[in-house]
Parts: C-alpha cells; structure tokens; sequence
C-alpha cells in the first residue's frame, strides 16, 4: 500500500477531448496506474494517478485544461469475494469516510489476478495503518457496533 497524488479535470464531453488529453500525456511519457472518467451531462470528470504527478501538471498546464490534485491511497486488492467489502469494513468499523474509490488492473508490484483499488478517505495515515493491521478474526471488535443489521 502506498500513497499518491491523484488529479482531478473537467472535461467538455464531446467525442475526442479524452483522447486528447491522454495522447499529450503519452507524448511526455506520463502513463496511468488508474484512471476513472464519469459523466455528469455536458461535462465529465476524469480522475487519474499519473505515474509522473510533475509532468502530469506540467501537460494539463500547457493544455490550459484545470485540475485539482488530491492524496489517495493505493492498496493492492487481491482477486477473492468480497476482499474489496473487508477493506470498506474495516475503515467503517474505525469510523473512516471513503469519499470515493475505483480501481485498476494489476497491482502495484505486478501481482497477477489482483487490482488495485485507489480510495480517497478523510484520514489517510489513520486508513494506512488499518489497513495494514492484521484483520481481527471477529467480524465484530469489542465495544463497537455492528456495521449494518442482519
């Protein structure tokens, strides 16, 4: 697990401003390690982690295309049910907002089978060591409510 900075732009959503804006990054050699794109009517919102956030900057600059920058966290997923549901828990169970996630293909040191998942909390250093812990063998800790009722 490890953090990155991820950019946030605002795209007008016409056929080729993506391809745009991710051919002038592969021009400067700027590759992703995750990209989500969703559309909100005439614009859309890509969110990406550029393996280069300075040359990343750099080309949205020259494009003069907006961007917003923001700390996430990188966490390899494996490729097992609900792997992804046991880390919503476990930051939920310690109180931690997720603010949005997605996820990519691969993980980050080359794992087969696996993604990683690129999660946005409202307390990093705290979801990093949870999530680094070892999970506790109850579904339920001591002194802490349930998730959600059965």
């Amino acid at each position: 697990m490890q953090t990155a900075k991820q950019l946030s732009v605002t795209l007008v959503n016409k056929p080729g401003r993506l391809a745009a804006m991710l051919n002038a990054l592969a021009k400067e050699k700027v590759t992703l390690r995750a990209l989500v794109v969703m559309d909100s009517g005439d614009r859309g919102k890509v969110r990406f982690v550029p393996s280069d956030f300075a040359a990343a900057t750099e080309v949205l600059d020259k494009m003069n295309v907006r961007y917003e920058a923001a700390d996430v966290l990188l966490v390899d997923v494996t490729n097992q049910s609900g792997a992804f549901r046991n880390m919503c828990e476990r930051l939920a169970t310690e109180h931690l907002n997720i603010d949005y996630a997605y996820c990519s293909f691969g993980g980050n040191n080359g794992s087969k089978g696996g993604g990683v998942a690129v999660i946005k909390v409202n307390d990093l250093g705290k979801a990093q060591k949870i999530l680094t812990e070892t999970p506790v063998a109850s579904d339920r800790r001591p002194g802490r409510r349930p998730i959600h009722a059965r």
